[in-house]
C-alpha cells in the first residue's frame, strides 16, 4: 500500500524543485566529559578555556557540569552543519586535559547522583534560574538520567516553499497560520513514523551496569559474566525507553498536535498548575533552591518529547509565547543517539536520511490525531525501542498488526519518492544513497548501529563501557591530529574570551531581586493561552 501524498508533492514535482532550496538545518549535539584513562564522569568543572557556558554561542553545557553541549548556526548545506561540528569539537579537543568526549549516549562509569554534578551559569538571575530549573530535574527524576546524551536536529523549510504552497491551495488564511498548519502535520506524522528512525539510528541497546546500580525494577539482562554490562538482546534506543527521557508524572497530559492553540494551552496549564507530589522539594542537599516552581512543568524545556515546535524567542521571551506570537518556525527532533562509530556521532548520510524523513512527512497526508492512534504510536515506540531487530516484531496500523519489514517498505516507497525529488533539485543522487543504505538496514537488522553495538562487543569481548571508550579515544585522537588553522583558531578563542566577560557584565547589571526576576517571568504564561 502506498501512502497518500498531498498537494505539496505536486508542487515540488517537476519545474518546482526548487522549492526545496534553502533546507535549514542545525545539531545540537551532547557529550560527556570523562576522565581518558578511566572513562569515569569528569568531575572537574566546565573548563575557562571553553568559555561562559551562560553565553557562548556554540559550547555550552546541558544538565551536568560535565555535560558538554555543542552548537551550530543554522546552515543550509549539510556538509557546512558537518563541518562547524568537526571544528567545535576538534577546538574542545585541544583545550581539555586528561580528559575527552564521551562518543555514545549512554553514560560512562558513574557513581550514583552525586557523581553528577550538576551544571553551573554563574549568579545572574538567568544563570540562576537554568541552575535552579536544574536542580528541579534532580530531585523530580534523578540525576542520573539526565546523564543520558543525545542529538537534537533543527529543521525547517524555506519560506519559499511555504508560501508557494499556500498560494496552490488558495491563499486562505495568513500564511504564518499556514505554515503552521503544515509543521503540526510534520509533528503528527513523525509521531506515527518515529519508530522507523529509532530503529534505522538507535545506538544505545546496552548500558554499563553503573547506570542502573541500586535499581532492580529494570528489565535489562547481563551481558557478560561479570554483569559489567546490561542489555536487551534486541533493543534498539534504550535512550528512548523507560531508562531515558521518561515522566510519569507527565503521562497525564493530553498533548495533542491539530491545533497550536491546544499545544500552547495544555504547556502553559502545566507550568501555572501546582503538582501536589512536587510540592516537598523545598531546598537541595546543598541548601539551594530545589525547584523554579511546584507544577507539572517548571518549563517547557521539562515537557519530554521526541519532537518540539519552535520558534525563536525574543530576549526573555518564554518558547510558548514566541510560538503565540509568530508561529511555528522551525522544528527540533530530539531522538537521535549519538553513534559511537563516527567521530562526530553523526554524519552526512544520516542527515540527509532525517531530511527525507522530515520532508516526506510534510508532504504526506497528516489525519488529525486521536486517542487510538496516540496509543498506537507509543506501543509501536514501545515495541521498537526493546524489541526492534526481532525478526518477527509486528507494529500495529489501524488495519491491524503488520511485520515492522512490510509497514516499512510503506514509508519507504513514499520517501523513495522525495529523495528523487530531493535529488533533483541538489543534482546528485545522495539523498537515494541514504535510502539505499536504510533499506539495507531494514534486511539486515544487525547492520544497524544498535545490532553492530552489541556485535563487537561479542566478538571482541568487550563491555559496553569499555567499547565505547575506545572509540571515543580514537575519535579525540583523530581531532587532535587536526589542529584548527590559525584564524579559526583564534575566532574560537575570541568567542571564548567574549563570553566570559559576558556572563561578568550580566552578574554586574543583575539590579531585581532573583524572586522579582521569576515572578515577571512566569507572568508570560497567564496569558498565554488566552
Amino acid at each position: 500500500m502506498d501512502l497518500p501524498l498531498n498537494a505539496k508533492y505536486n508542487l515540488i514535482s517537476g519545474a518546482g524543485k526548487h522549492l526545496l532550496a534553502g533546507i535549514c538545518r542545525g545539531i545540537e549535539k551532547e557529550g560527556l566529559r570523562v576522565d581518558a584513562s578511566t572513562g569515569m564522569l569528569a568531575q572537574s568543572p566546565h573548563p575557562q578555556a571553553l568559555g561562559s557556558a551562560l553565553t557562548h554561542p556554540s559550547i555550552t553545557t546541558d544538565y551536568s557540569e560535565s555535560l558538554l553541549e555543542f552548537i551550530t548556526p543554522v546552515a543550509q548545506d549539510v556538509e557546512l552543519t558537518l563541518a562547524q561540528l568537526d571544528a567545535i569539537h576538534r577546538f574542545t579537543a585541544s583545550q581539555l586535559e586528561g580528559e575527552l568526549i564521551w562518543g555514545a549516549s549512554m553514560p560512562c562509569i558513574v557513581s550514583g547522583d552525586r557523581s553528577i554534578p550538576i551544571a553551573n551559569y554563574g549568579s545572574s538571575n538567568v544563570g540562576q534560574m537554568k541552575r535552579v530549573y536544574r536542580n528541579g530535574l534532580g530531585v523530580r527524576y534523578g540525576r542520573m538520567m539526565q546523564a543520558i546524551a543525545g542529538i537534537h536536529y533543527n529543521f525547517s523549510m524555506p519560506e519559499t516553499f511555504w508560501r508557494a504552497a499556500w498560494e496552490q491551495e488558495g491563499s486562505n488564511g495568513s500564511l504564518q497560520d499556514y505554515q503552521t498548519a503544515g509543521y503540526l502535520g510534520l509533528i503528527r506524522n513523525f509521531f506515527d513514523r518515529a519508530w522507523l528512525l529509532i530503529y534505522l539510528l538507535g545506538s544505545s541497546p546496552a548500558v554499563c551496569a553503573s547506570f542502573l546500580a541500586g535499581n532492580r525494577e529494570h528489565p535489562l539482562i547481563p551481558f557478560d559474566a561479570g554483569g559489567t554490562s546490561l542489555y536487551m538482546p534486541n533493543a534498539t534506543s534504550l535512550r528512548m525507553g523507560d531508562l531515558g527521557y521518561t515522566s510519569n508524572a507527565q503521562s497525564s497530559l493530553n498533548v495533542c498536535y491539530n491545533n497550536l492553540d491546544n499545544y500552547l494551552a495544555t504547556l502553559s496549564n502545566a507550568i501555572v498548575t501546582p503538582h501536589p507530589s512536587y510540592a516537598q522539594f523545598d531546598v537541595t542537599e546543598n541548601g539551594e533552591r530545589a525547584q523554579l516552581n511546584d507544577s507539572l512543568l517548571q518549563i517547557e524545556n521539562e515537557f519530554y518529547s521526541p519532537i518540539r515546535p519552535k520558534r525563536v524567542a525574543q530576549s526573555g521571551e518564554a518558547p510558548i509565547v514566541a510560538l503565540k506570537r509568530g508561529g511555528i518556525e522551525y522544528i527540533e527532533i530530539r531522538c537521535i543517539d549519538i553513534n559511537p562509530f563516527l567521530p562526530l556521532g553523526i554524519d552526512a548520510q544520516t542527515m540527509r536520511l532525517i531530511d527525507v524523513f522530515l520532508v516526506d512527512a510534510i508532504l504526506s497526508e497528516s489525519p488529525l490525531c486521536d486517542e487510538d492512534g496516540q496509543r498506537r504510536n507509543q506501543e509501536n515506540l514501545r515495541r521498537v525501542v526493546n524489541e526492534g531487530r526481532s525478526p518477527d516484531l509486528q507494529l500495529l496500523t489501524p488495519e491491524g498488526e503488520k511485520p515492522l519489514q512490510t509497514v516499512a517498505q510503506e514509508l519507504f516507497n513514499s520517501m523513495s519518492q522525495t529523495a528523487e525529488a530531493m535529488d533533483a533539485e541538489a543534482g546528485s543522487d545522495l539523498h537515494q544513497q541514504a535510502m539505499t543504505a536504510a533499506s539495507a538496514r531494514i534486511v539486515d537488522p544487525e547492520s544497524t548501529p544498535s545490532g553492530r553495538v552489541l556485535q563487537e562487543m561479542r566478538d571482541t569481548n568487550t563491555p559496553f563501557w569499555q567499547l565505547a571508550l575506545n572509540y571515543s579515544k580514537q575519535w579525540h585522537k583523530g581531532h587532535l591530529a587536526r589542529p584548527l588553522g590559525s584564524i579559526e583558531e583564534a575566532e574560537f578563542h575570541t568567542a571564548t574570551a567574549v563570553s566570559l566577560n559576558q556572563q561578568k557584565a550580566m552578574e554586574q547589571d543583575t539590579q531585581e531581586s532573583f524572586q522579582t526576576y521569576l515572578d515577571r517571568f512566569y507572568n508570560q504564561y497567564r496569558g498565554a493561552d488566552d
